[in-house]
């Protein structure tokens, strides 16, 4: 077997082919771009083929990179994760607990202050994610995901189901009595969600009617979210997650159920902190 490259060239290539900057790399790792850059080189000589495709001012990974970035990932997150089972983490180290931006602002943040106020000897670091992807490779203590619930090795607790409905400011609402009111309206679309438009068109008996629609895409819910709160059209959201909108109303009571909802989430392989343990219990008060 031949010897791996060493781990300083390894952690450049993660970091880069994760920000696709060499430049961000070097600020994560805390070392110049140029060292990034020339670690990188070493490793590509090491490897004998290139991982990365430089252009003028951006990167993009070969496909030789982009097949090898899924095994040095899962190396690192093991290599964390094992540590942390037979050392445990730093005693003053802060849980963390990694949440999407829309949970964060709507459910989560009257719960973590309350936490706070009861338990403020623990120090608590929270990260924002969107997608699945982005809940590694870094570990966390807990994690409020979006899904079915399905994910190999972690403990999963629902926090409730959800139902989609459409939202607006109250004056875009004034002029909707009816789906079919929502002819010409802008519709605000939040990727990677099951029940989208269509789905929630379809059982208000308009279906296809977003193809009269103009439209705005998003990646997160909360960009959606600020656009519709801002008059610029109609988003879907969460029923549970209205509440705490005082910006926001909903023009139609019907909802469309999903098989998605936010979870409460650890993982099963790290060493259990005292500290994690109090937030993780607080949170499950309010899970199913």
């Amino acid at each position: 077997m031949k010897p791996l490259p060493p781990v300083l060239w390894l952690q450049a290539f993660e970091a880069a082919a994760r920000t696709l900057s060499f430049t961000e790399a070097g600020n994560e790792l805390g070392v110049t771009q140029s060292a990034v850059s020339q670690r990188i080189r070493l490793l590509e000589d090491r490897l004998g083929q290139k991982l990365f495709v430089r252009h003028p001012r951006s990167l993009t990974l070969t496909p030789a990179g982009q097949a090898w970035l899924p095994s040095v990932q899962e190396a690192f997150t093991r290599l964390a994760e094992g540590t942390a089972e037979v050392f445990g983490p730093h005693p003053e180290a802060p849980v963390t607990l990694r949440a999407t931006p829309v949970m964060q602002q709507t459910w989560l943040v009257p719960r973590l202050l309350e936490f706070h106020r009861t338990q403020p000897q623990v120090a608590v670091h929270l990260v924002s994610a969107i997608w699945t992807e982005d809940f590694g490779p870094e570990g966390a203590d807990l994690e409020i995901r979006y899904g079915r619930g399905d994910w190999e090795g972690f403990e999963a607790h629902s926090l409730g189901a959800e139902s989609m409905l459409p939202v607006c400011s109250p004056e875009v609402a004034e002029r909707l009595h009816s789906p079919a009111d929502l002819a010409g309206e802008t519709l605000l679309h939040a990727l990677g969600f099951a029940v989208g438009w269509p789905a929630w068109l379809e059982q208000a008996g308009v279906p296809g009617l977003d193809r009269q629609c103009p439209s705005i895409t998003c990646d997160n819910q909360v960009t959606t979210l600020t656009l519709a709160a801002q008059g610029g059209g109609v988003a879907l959201t969460h029923d549970s997650l209205l509440a705490r909108r005082d910006d926001l109303v909903a023009p139609f009571s019907l909802t469309v159920p999903s098989d998605e909802r936010f979870w409460l989430v650890r993982p099963l392989r790290l060493r259990w902190r005292q500290e994690a343990g109090l937030l993780w219990d607080w949170l499950m008060r309010f899970a199913d």
